[in-house]
This record gives structure tokens, sequence and C-alpha cells, in this order.
């Protein structure tokens, strides 16, 4: 087990802890004043309960104003899915495999903004290759193709792969237009699926380099006007693919293993 792995767990171990993944699923973008009107404990216990959180990469901040809001990031339990539950079916892990049905379960609410977070042993470079590059789209996630005019203005179109043709889709599948483009640390973008009606969105990859040659990747989807976008991009289609959690899960095996999860 890795040091990743064994801070989820142990911060899954807490049935506080669980409660408050499970407030920010109802409703992501939560204040701490927010989170603590929901739990019998001080403001400095849920404090310590968020920093448990958010060092186990299960709860991401950003600030707005003078707010900083709380937001589930569903990668971390992705990744434990993806290495140990779909190799083990040991009673030990059954309450693991509930919180991630929970989390992937359809909402009652539409989230408005969206944040998935991940780290990647492999350079900034190589991970903004990994996203604006078609011939690396292909082997990670949904397997599909991507074209980007990287400049303010420019076009961006996700193409349809073999198998969604066959299965009847269109031959664009997204299509936007890039907003801000700093190579290779931020990308920001509209981003309209096709299929979907075209409900207009705003996509947002950010890469800060850390230690060791490890890389964070953060993804911001707002989603605010867009419901159908929302239940795709968070996983909650039956069919449809794992949403944001999986493309990344899958973009960090690749990266680090030369392999996707689904190779």
């Amino acid at each position: 087990m890795t040091e990743d792995d064994d801070r989820v767990f142990k911060a899954l171990a807490d049935r506080s802890r669980r409660f408050l993944l499970d407030l920010l699923f109802l409703r992501d973008g939560r204040t701490l004043t927010e989170l603590e009107s929901e739990l019998e404990m001080t403001r400095f216990g849920v404090m310590k309960h968020l920093k448990v959180l958010e060092e186990a990469g299960l709860v991401v901040t950003r600030r707005q104003g003078r707010e900083k809001l709380h937001f589930l990031n569903a990668v971390p339990i992705r990744l434990i899915h993806d290495r140990w539950i779909d190799k083990y079916t040991l009673q030990q892990v059954a309450a693991l495999a509930d919180l991630k049905a929970e989390l992937e379960r359809p909402m009652t609410t539409a989230k408005t903004v969206q944040m998935n977070r991940v780290y990647i042993k492999a350079s900034a470079q190589t991970i903004w290759d990994a996203i604006t590059q078609p011939e690396w789209t292909v082997k990670y996630g949904y397997q599909a193709p991507v074209e980007y005019d990287l400049r303010v203005g420019g076009a961006y179109r996700g193409l349809a792969s073999d198998a969604m043709k066959e299965q009847g889709g269109p031959d664009v599948i997204i299509e936007g237009e890039v907003l801000e483009v700093d190579p290779p640390h931020k990308l920001v973008q509209t981003w309209r699926a096709t299929w979907l009606g075209g409900e207009a969105t705003t996509l947002t990859f950010e890469i800060v380099e850390k230690e060791n040659g490890v890389c964070c990747l953060t993804v911001t989807h707002d989603v605010t006007g867009a419901p159908q976008t929302a239940e795709q991009v968070a996983g909650n289609i039956d069919g449809a693919g794992g949403g944001w959690a999986e493309v990344l899960s899958d973009l960090k095996s690749l990266l680090e293993t030369g392999k996707s999860v689904y190779a």
C-alpha cells in the first residue's frame, strides 16, 4: 500500500469525516461555517477533520473573496477503487465500495462547480501534452482524439472515438473555445457537449510543479446552469463512463506506468 492509499483509508475511517464528504457530495463549495452547522462539534474539531481530508486529497479548497470554499475531490476514491476494489472482494473494503457507490449516485441538485485534483509523477510539459495532444488522449479515459488551437480565441474540438461512432455518436462530441492559455501550466476553455444540447460550461486545467518530479493537476469544471453536463462529468450517468474522476485516474496510471487502467 502506498502512502497516498494509507492517508485515504485513514481519512475514511472516521464517521465524522465520512459525513463531511457526504455533505460536500450533496452540495459542493461550502464554507467552514456551513459545514460546522451540520456537526455537533466545535469549529476547531471540524477544522481538524477537514485538514485530514485535505491532506488525503479528498477535499480541495479555493478562495472566493474572503471565503474559503471546500469541494469534494473524487479522484482518490477512484484511484483506491481501481487499485483495490476491483482486485479484491474482502469484507474489509466493503465500506469503501459503499462510499464510492454513494459518491457516484445521481445527485438531486446539480453542482455548479466540480473540482478534481490528482498528483502525478511526471513533468508539467508531459501532463500538458497528454491533455492537449490527440496522440495522448486516445490512450486514456474515453480514448478520443482532441484538436486544440492553443491561442486565445482558438477552437477546441473533442472528436468521437471509433467506439462512440459505432454507437451512433456524432463526429464532434465536444466543442469549445480557448479563453486563457499559459503552457504548460494553465488552460481555460469553454466546453460544450454537442449531444447534450450544447450546454455552455467553463473548464480549467491547472498544473503546478511540486517536489521530486511530481505535479499537481487540478481540473475545475464550472457547470452552472448545465445540469446534464454536471451529471455526465461527475460520472453519474449509467453506461457513460466515470467522468473526470475516472479520466484523471487513468491519466495518472498512463503517465506513471505506461499503461491505461483498462489496457
